[in-house]
């Protein structure tokens, strides 16, 4: 395992990846790489991290992102302390931030949130001193699933991602997912497409430097990557998307519609995978599909991330 530490991290948190540099982003992808070394042997653990308390503070519901992030502390030694609103005096009508001081009082090193509030990360990192990971907070940002989909990349098109081109597809206004893909993925050298019916594209887009495409057909056409993301039902109700049947008839990424990329393209997934309206069967099981090595590379990639917050200061 290599982490070193002559490279200067700067960053107290890590709340978008917009703040971070080519440089930054490409260092904590090379450690992942490292860590990974690790969750491949039969004993998946070291001491780095010995003494040091992660919290998981999970707001919003999740599976994939919070045991990620709990599995990747216990592999580095630390100790952790999962918080959910269920069980906490959120639901008694605590304020955010009464709680976030409840939770500094036991002098954790890292705070894991997860909020369906846009801004709830960046709130906690100003009020507190420990490190502050955003876990993905409402529409604004998840930026440890940008990494990790960049690392899952980069395990078969390599470091360089220019001549590159990736679509993401699917519910782009109300992914945070999508918006942090978009920036690390062009940091990184990629070209970005954007494909999605008009009532799911943000208004802003137009100011966005990408491709932006309402018909499937055309916008898989040359793309080396496919991104699709979950189709949120609560959307159909709210009136943004037409029945599902239409939607899966118009957006769905069958086999027929890979096969108009580029030849090997390759599909990922942030999960959980509505099958049949956002992805067919036939792509979501074929070597083409990315979605376990994403689960794979979330593990060394918060890893490398709780090693950069939880021992700046050592």
């Amino acid at each position: 395992m290599n982490t070193d530490n002559r490279y200067l991290w700067k960053h107290k948190d890590l709340l978008d990846v917009s703040q971070l540099s080519r440089e930054d982003a490409t260092h904590l992808l090379d450690l992942a790489v490292s860590f990974q070394e690790i969750n491949n042997r039969p004993v998946k653990k070291v001491p780095t991290l010995k003494g040091k308390t992660v919290m998981l503070f999970f707001a919003e519901n999740s599976t994939r992102t919070k045991t990620s992030f709990d599995v990747a502390a216990k592999r580095l030694s630390a100790d952790t302390f999962s918080l959910s609103k269920s069980g906490s005096s959120i639901n008694k009508g605590e304020t955010l931030k009464d709680t976030a001081l409840t939770l500094m009082a036991m002098n954790p090193d890292v705070i894991v949130i997860r909020h369906s509030s846009s801004g709830a990360a960046e709130y906690l990192s100003k009020l507190l001193p420990c490190s502050i990971v955003n876990g993905g907070d409402g529409w604004h940002a998840h930026p440890t699933q940008a990494l990790l989909d960049s690392y899952s990349l980069r395990k078969v098109w390599g470091p360089d991602f220019t001549g590159r081109t990736l679509l993401i597809l699917g519910n782009i206004e109300h992914s945070r997912v999508a918006r942090s893909n978009l920036f690390l993925l062009r940091l990184l050298g990629a070209k970005v497409r954007l494909c999605a019916p008009r009532t799911l594209l943000p208004r802003q887009y137009r100011l966005w430097d990408c491709e932006v495409y309402t018909d499937i057909e055309e916008a898989v056409k040359g793309v080396d990557a496919i991104m699709c993301l979950r189709l949120q039902l609560e959307r159909q109700e709210a009136g943004l998307l037409p029945d599902l049947s239409e939607y899966s008839r118009r957006y769905c990424l069958t086999s027929e519609r890979l096969a108009m990329a580029n030849p090997g393209a390759y599909v990922l997934h942030p999960g959980p995978m509505n099958r049949g309206w956002e992805i067919a069967d036939e792509v979501a099981d074929s070597g083409q599909c990315l979605v376990l090595d994403q689960v794979s590379a979330g593990v060394a990639v918060r890893m490398a991330v709780l090693y950069l917050l939880g021992t700046r200061n050592d």
